[in-house]
């Protein structure tokens, strides 16, 4: 799926709820505390990592494409 980022960057947990991947920011950053969360290929564990555009996320089989506005 794609997501068009609105400002220079978005939260990776707030990125997990906002695409409907976790249910809640909570879920989204025990997702991210549990290691099932890949940024561009690599396990991330900061809950808060900032995704910018051309970044890559990964979450239980789904695979989001962060693009520009």
């Amino acid at each position: 799926m794609e997501f068009i980022l609105k400002g220079e960057h978005i939260a990776l947990c707030d990125l997990l709820k906002l695409t409907g991947i976790a249910d809640s920011g909570g879920q989204g950053k025990a997702m991210v505390a549990d290691g099932i969360v890949l940024v561009d290929g690599n396990v991330e564990l900061r809950k808060t990592a900032k995704i910018r555009a051309g970044q890559t996320v990964e979450c239980l089989d789904q695979t989001i494409e962060v693009k520009a506005a």
